[in-house]
C-alpha cells in the first residue's frame, strides 16, 4: 500500500473495467495503479482516461507488480478460474465480477485457492451496495414490513454490453447467467442468506436467435427455508433502455424501489444527443439518463468497500461464499428449465462445462 491506500490492478479494459476504474478513483481507501489486457489500444485509452500508471499485456505480468494489492477481474466469465487461482499464488486478493465462475467446481477451486494463500475473494454483487436497495433492506430489518415472505428483483434491456456475452462458450449461459445471478444474490441477501431449498426456471430465446444460443429472456422463483420466496426476471429482448427495479412483501408492508427513475431525466429527443444510456441502443426518443448513475448503481461503494477490508477496517459483505451459493442455483436454474420442472437444493451435477449445457441436456 502506499500512502495507506490500497493499489488496485484491473484486469480488463472495456465497459466493467471502465466502472472499476472510476468507482476506486471515487472511493476513500483505494487508487489504480495498474491495468491488463491482452487488447492493444484498450488497455492505453483505459489508463490514460483515469491516468493509470502502468500498463500491461498480460494479467500474470501484472501479478509481479508489488504496488498491485488487489485485482479486479473483469473478463469473460470462461477466465475467472484460472485468473483467480494465479492472483492468490501471487499474493493478490481478488475481486470478481459475477458469475463468479463457469461450474460450481470452479467456484470451489477459486476459494480453496484464496483460503490457502490467505487472500480475500470479494464477489462484486453491487445490488449489496446500491443505495435504494441498502435503504429497503435497512427497513425490513427494522420489522417495517412485518415478515418478508416475498422478494421480486428484475433487470431487463435489450443486450448485453460486450460481445463475449452472446457465445455461450466464453459467458456459460445467456441472460439468466449474466443478470439472473444479480437477483438469486439478491434475494438470499435480503432475507438475511436462508437456505434455499428449491428453484423454479423458465427460459427462451425470443429476439436473438441471430446472434446467440442462450437465452435471451428469464424467468426464476427460489424457495428458502423459512417460506420465503424470491422471484427473478431478467431479459435481453426488452427495448427502450435500462429497467432495475426491485418489490417487497411483508406481512406488514411493502416496498417498490425503481433503481433508475427518480434518479433520471424524463428526456425526449428528436435527433438524440451525446451522453450514454445504459443498455438503450439509441438516444432518440424518449430517454431516461440517470444522474450519478455509478453512485446509485453502488459500484464506487462496493469497491471501497472490499478495499477498507483488505486494510482491516470492514469485515467483507460480499465473498466468494455468496458467489458460490449463486452458482449452484444458476446450474440448478438452467437444469429446471431444461426439464420444465421445480428441482431441489442442493444440487451438485458432474461434469458439467457450462451451465447452460442443462438447458439443453438436462438431467
Amino acid at each position: 500500500m502506499k500512502d495507506g491506500k490500497v493499489g488496485f490492478g484491473i484486469i480488463g479494459s472495456q465497459f466493467q473495467a471502465d466502472i472499476h476504474a472510476a468507482s476506486i478513483r471515487m472511493g476513500r481507501h483505494g487508487d489504480v495503479v495498474a491495468v491488463a489486457s491482452p487488447t492493444p489500444g484498450h488497455r492505453e485509452e483505459l489508463a490514460a482516461r483515469y491516468e493509470i500508471p502502468r500498463v500491461y499485456a498480460d494479467h500474470r505480468q501484472m501479478l509481479e507488480d508489488p504496488a498491485v494489492d488487489v485485482v479486479t477481474i473483469a473478463a469473460p466469465n470462461v477466465l475467472h478460474c484460472q485468473m483467480t487461482v494465479d492472483a492468490a499464488a501471487a499474493g493478490k486478493h481478488v475481486v470478481c465480477e459475477k458469475p463468479l465462475a463457469m461450474t460450481i467446481e470452479e467456484a470451489d477451486i477459486m476459494l480453496a485457492a484464496c483460503h490457502d494463500a490467505g487472500v480475500h475473494l470479494f464477489y462484486a454483487e453491487e445490488l449489496f451496495f446500491t443505495p435504494k436497495y441498502v435503504k429497503a433492506k435497512e427497513m425490513a430489518d427494522q420489522g417495517a414490513f412485518g415478515r418478508v415472505f416475498l422478494v421480486k428483483q428484475s433487470e431487463m434491456h435489450f443486450g448485453p454490453h460486450a460481445d463475449w456475452f452472446w457465445d455461450v462458450e466464453r459467458s456459460g449461459g445467456g441472460v439468466f447467467m449474466d443478470m439472473g445471478c444479480h437477483g438469486l444474490a439478491f434475494a438470499s441477501w435480503f432475507l438475511g442468506r436462508p437456505r434455499p431449498l428449491a428453484i423454479t426456471a423458465h427460459m427462451g430465446t425470443y429476439v436473438h436467435h441471430d446472434l446467440t444460443r442462450g437465452e435471451d429472456h428469464s424467468f426464476a422463483v427460489v424457495e428458502f427455508e423459512g417460506g420465503a420466496v424470491g422471484h427473478l426476471e431478467d431479459s435481453w429482448a426488452r427495448r427502450g433502455g435500462m429497467d432495475d427495479r426491485i418489490e417487497v412483501y411483508g406481512t406488514d408492508g411493502v416496498t417498490y424501489a425503481n433503481l433508475h427513475m427518480g434518479n433520471a431525466l424524463p428526456t425526449y429527443s428528436e435527433p438524440g444527443y451525446g451522453y450514454a444510456v445504459e443498455k438503450a441502443p439509441t438516444t432518440r426518443g424518449w430517454t431516461y439518463p440517470v444522474f450519478e448513475e455509478l453512485w446509485n448503481y453502488g459500484f464506487p461503494q462496493e469497491m471501497d468497500h472490499f478495499a477498507a477490508c483488505v486494510k482491516g477496517l470492514e469485515e467483507p459483505q460480499a465473498t466468494g461464499e455468496d458467489g458460490r451459493a449463486v452458482q449452484e442455483l444458476l446450474v440448478a436454474g438452467y437444469q429446471s428449465a431444461g426439464s420444465r420442472r421445480r428441482v431441489e437444493l442442493p444440487f451438485r451435477p458432474q461434469g458439467v462445462e457450462r451451465p447452460i449445457d442443462l438447458f439443453f441436456h438436462p438431467r
